[in-house]
């Protein structure tokens, strides 16, 4: 019998069980969420790291070739002229790993939560 992985528990041990080309993707992306986010929070939801501030802000995670970032599709939409170079669906966007990520682009889709959380109290929707 094979012995299986432990699930992660944190954002740390989810990007140390990553492959090993995205930990530094992930990296990145975390950190750029604690800059334009500094009072959210980190957790696991879903098996892939998330941040809240009252709210879940947004969500990521390691796929094969890509980052997927889940920012909901109030963000999508709001964003969608600057993400016409990215594979998005409703409340998502995938970040190709062969490539650098748009930090600012991140950043500004960040804020835009924040403040969607802080000034409408929009419930995450799916």
């Amino acid at each position: 019998m094979v012995p299986r992985k432990a699930k992660p528990r944190t954002i740390s041990e989810y990007i140390a069980a990553a492959p090993k080309e995205a930990r530094p993707k992930l990296r990145e992306i975390r950190g750029c969420i604690h800059k334009a986010a500094p009072g959210a929070t980190e957790d696991l939801k879903w098996g892939m790291p998330a941040f809240t501030s009252r709210r879940i802000l947004v969500t990521f995670a390691a796929f094969k070739n890509h980052i997927g970032f889940f920012p909901t599709p109030s963000a999508v939409k709001a964003f969608e002229k600057n993400l016409t170079k990215f594979k998005t669906g409703r409340g998502s966007i995938q970040f190709p790993l062969a490539k650098a990520l748009p930090l600012s682009l991140i950043r500004r889709i960040i804020v835009f939560r924040v403040r969607e959380v802080d000034e409408e109290d929009v419930k995450w929707r799916s």
